[in-house]
């Protein structure tokens, strides 16, 4: 009897080992919307900034605008969030915050709105004409809708994340809300492959 349970201990012992072992030994899924095989992300150029000129981080991107009322000040709040969860392995990553209200937007409030939230993302706006082709290259949609309120209007627009990692490649997309801690996950280990 005796041996019959060492037998039995000793057996789920070495299938525990074993499933521990093929799960290590499985490749890094990322936790986003995977863009396989990965792509070559569009250029952004807006003012002086340059998405070719960040080639060598992982690049976060997202768009909105300064006077929305709730989705985008969520998400760079959650940009905070993940930048404070990399830890060392933020100094490896570029956070974007890209206009789709340049009539009120211009660069110096984008700066100054995003680094409210964390000096270390960074708010782009440009022409309207540079930005439809942000837009349409990222496949944003945006919706100026009027409204009865001193804000005149509001701006319905798509809501996805970016991630490009440090070859230039788009490389996952994630729905708003996404948990920070998926975020975080993915990012380090783009920024790990990177290296």
């Amino acid at each position: 009897m005796k041996r019959i349970l060492v037998w039995v201990v000793g057996g789920a012992a070495l299938f525990f080992a074993a499933a521990v072992g093929l799960v290590l030994a499985q490749p890094y899924t990322l936790r986003g919307s995977a863009i396989v095989p990965p792509a070559p992300a569009p250029e952004i150029a807006l003012g002086e900034y340059r998405l070719s000129d960040d080639q060598g981080k992982v690049v976060m991107l997202a768009f909105g605008y300064t006077t929305c009322p709730d989705i985008c000040p969520a998400t760079l709040g959650e940009f905070k969030q993940v930048l404070e969860g990399l830890g060392k392995d933020a100094g490896d990553v570029q956070m974007l915050f890209i206009t789709v209200d340049p009539a009120r937007d211009t660069p110096e409030r984008m700066s100054a709105y995003t680094a409210a939230f964390d000096p270390r993302i960074r708010g782009l706006s440009g022409s309207e004409e540079e930005l439809q082709a942000v837009w349409a290259s990222y496949g944003v949609t945006r919706i100026l809708r009027e409204v009865g309120s001193k804000a005149g209007y509001l701006v319905d627009h798509s809501t996805r994340i970016y991630v490009v990692d440090g070859a230039g490649n788009l490389r996952a997309t994630y729905a708003f809300g996404t948990p920070v801690a998926d975020l975080v996950s993915d990012l380090r280990f783009l920024v790990r492959e990177s290296r």
